[in-house]
This record gives C-alpha cells, sequence and structure tokens, in this order.
C-alpha cells in the first residue's frame, strides 16, 4: 500500500525526538509500490532522504525534500552449506528482532550487535558495530534501487567499501540508493568475540558462554550504560572513535598514562570518544534542552523539547572543546540532515 503526504511530521520517526517536517513523506511495503513512488517523484528536484528507524540521524531543520520509508519486511535463507547459512533480510525489518532470530538458531556473526536500534536496511549504510564486531564481518551482499534510475543492482561486500562506521553509501554513493535487503553470511559454528573488558565482566553471570549468553551480557550492558529513547530522546554514539596516529598517542600518553586505546595498525591507535569528552569536562553536562548522558558521555540526549540546531550546537562545543585541548578532532557518527 502507498501511503504519500505532505508537510509531514517527523518526531515520532527520529529517536531524538526532534520536531521536524518534511515536505513529501512516502512510505511503501513492497517492491512494486517502491517503484511507483520513485516514478511519481522522478522529476522532482529535492533531495530524497531513505528513513529507516531514525536512530542514527539529527534534524537541525525542517526536510525541504522527499522522504520515503522503505518498509519491505521478510526474511528467507537463500542458501547454506555444513558451515555457513546466507539469509536475505529485507530493509524495513528491525535489527534486534533479526538479531534475536539469529542467536535464537545459534546462528553467530550478529551476537554482538545485540540491542543496537533502527531497521535492517540502515545496517551497512554507516557499517553499525560493537564490541569488537561490525556488520561487515557478515554481509554478503546489499540489494539497492538506483533513486535516479529506478533500476535494481546488488553491491558485493567488496563494492561497499566499508570503513569504520563508514561505507561507500556515506561518501560518493550518498543519497544514490535505496537498499532494499541485505544478505548476510552467518555461521552455524560460531566464533564469539568477547575480548572487551565489560564483556567478560557480565559473562561472569552466566553458566556457558554461547551466542545467546553474549548477547544477553551485551543487552544488559547496553541497557545499564545507555539511555531509553522513550525517556530521553538519543541516537546512541553521536560521535565516532578518533583513530591517531602513535606519535600523537605517545605524546598524550606522557601527560595521561591512563589514557585507553586498541591498536588499529602499526602506525595507528584508537581511542575512545567518550575519554576525550569527559577530560574536557562534557560528561553528564546539560545546557538549556540537551546535554551528555551522566552514564555515557559519548551519547547526546534531549531532554524534553531541544531542537536539532540545540543538539547541533552543544555537539559543536565538545567537538571545539577537545581540538583545543588534545589536537584530536571528534567526528559526528550521526547524520546531520539540514
Amino acid at each position: 500500500m502507498i501511503n504519500i503526504e505532505e508537510c509531514f511530521s517527523l518526531k515520532s520517526f527520529n529517536t531524538f525526538g526532534i520536531k521536524a517536517y518534511t515536505r513529501f513523506y512516502a512510505e511503501a511495503d513492497n517492491r512494486e509500490d517502491l517503484q511507483t513512488i520513485l516514478n511519481v517523484f522522478k522529476d522532482y528536484t529535492q533531495p530524497k532522504l531513505i528513513l529507516g528507524g531514525g536512530s542514527n540521524l539529527l534534524f537541525v531543520n525542517d526536510f525541504d525534500g522527499i522522504t520515503i520509508y522503505p518498509g519491505l519486511k521478510g526474511a528467507e535463507v537463500v542458501t547454506q552449506d555444513e558451515e555457513y547459512v546466507w539469509i536475505k533480510v529485507y530493509a524495513g525489518e528491525n535489527w534486534d528482532k533479526f538479531v534475536e532470530a539469529s542467536v535464537t538458531r545459534n546462528w553467530g556473526g550478529v551476537e554482538n550487535l545485540s540491542y543496537i536500534p533502527g531497521n535492517v536496511g540502515a545496517c551497512p549504510i554507516q557499517n553499525i558495530g560493537a564490541y569488537g564486531v561490525e556488520v561487515k564481518d557478515v554481509i554478503d551482499s546489499i540489494e539497492v534501487i538506483d533513486l535516479t534510475t529506478g533500476e535494481s543492482r546488488n553491491f558485493s561486500n567488496k563494492e561497499c567499501e566499508f570503513g569504520y562506521r563508514d561505507s561507500i553509501f556515506k561518501r560518493e554513493a550518498r543519497g544514490k540508493y535505496l537498499v532494499v535487503s541485505v544478505t548476510f553470511r552467518l555461521t552455524k559454528n560460531p566464533v564469539l568475540s568477547v575480548n572487551y573488558k565489560d564483556v567478560q565482566e557480565e559473562l561472569k553471570n552466566y553458566n556457558s558462554v554461547n551466542v545467546s549468553s553474549v548477547r544477553n551480557a551485551i543487552i544488559s550492558i547496553r541497557k545499564r550504560k545507555l539511555p531509553d529513547p522513550q525517556e530521553y530522546g538519543n541516537a546512541g554514539s553521536f560521535f565516532k572513535n578518533p583513530v591517531i596516529d602513535k606519535a600523537h598517542f605517545e605524546s598524550l600518553k606522557a601527560t595521561y598514562p591512563e589514557i585507553p586505546s586498541y591498536p588499529v595498525s602499526e602506525t595507528e591507535v584508537k581511542v575512545p570518544a567518550a575519554w576525550f569528552i569527559e577530560k574536557t569536562g562534557w560528561k553528564g553536562k546539560r545546557e538549556g534542552n540537551t546535554g551528555t548522558h551522566p552514564n555515557q558521555p559519548l551519547v547526546l540526549v534531549n531532554y524534553g523539547d531541544a531542537t536539532g540546531m540545540e543538539i547541533y550546537t552543544f555537539a559543536r562545543k565538545i567537538q571545539e572543546s577537545v581540538q583545543e585541548k588534545f589536537h584530536v578532532f571528534l567526528e559526528m557518527e550521526v547524520w546531520i540532515i539540514e
């Protein structure tokens, strides 16, 4: 069923709970209707925004364009062998429901990505990741529709050019495609990734370590550390963890011996953005209707009636503080929609 509306409120379609309107809103729950919507708007010059769960974006203004919500649902096993199963999941499926279903079947690969909000169609865009696992590790291919031509095509894992919280869809292919489905390759013989200290500590509460206990442990950690968007609007981690060269890191370590880090290569290390935010005095700080969460400074929250510009301005202040004190730039992980 096609649903097209004009001057449509997006407040309930973004987890920040920002009051914003889109000039046109179009929703479809099958491929044919999506094609019809694209045909309707093919001669329009306004920008197009593909909306999923709205959990990784911030509206700083109303969107003077066309917002499309692909509500395609369903999942199907494409093929399998003794070691792996390939499963196609459509864009409108809830991400965590997919993870839960996979863990129930003892298919490994996504258990560390439990309790991440949003829909499946959005997961490859920013290459979601958590606790040592990125979704690129299990993506086989992606089916998309070209927003200009209306033609379908597939992207292989390699063609997606995945990087840390990054993909081709955030760079040169940004705004060019609509994700229809994602095909994942999951393993029937799970190899668990439990190197993070928080996960190891939480797993001590379980009798055995398997995909189910890892999922439950991570859900417990995330619930404890992160605010519920239903209570305080937020988009999870607002900034990426910066990757800096070793020489810069060593100079920081000389002053701050406790600085945490994770090796990236022989010449680079990753430092938690939350550490920089806390060290510049922004942890738990509030200005007006926005602030950083007391338990996780990487998360910016809407305490009630914050505007997108208010949150964005607050985020810029954090960036400037970290840049001035540590000479490190914190890149925003959240998409800024103007």
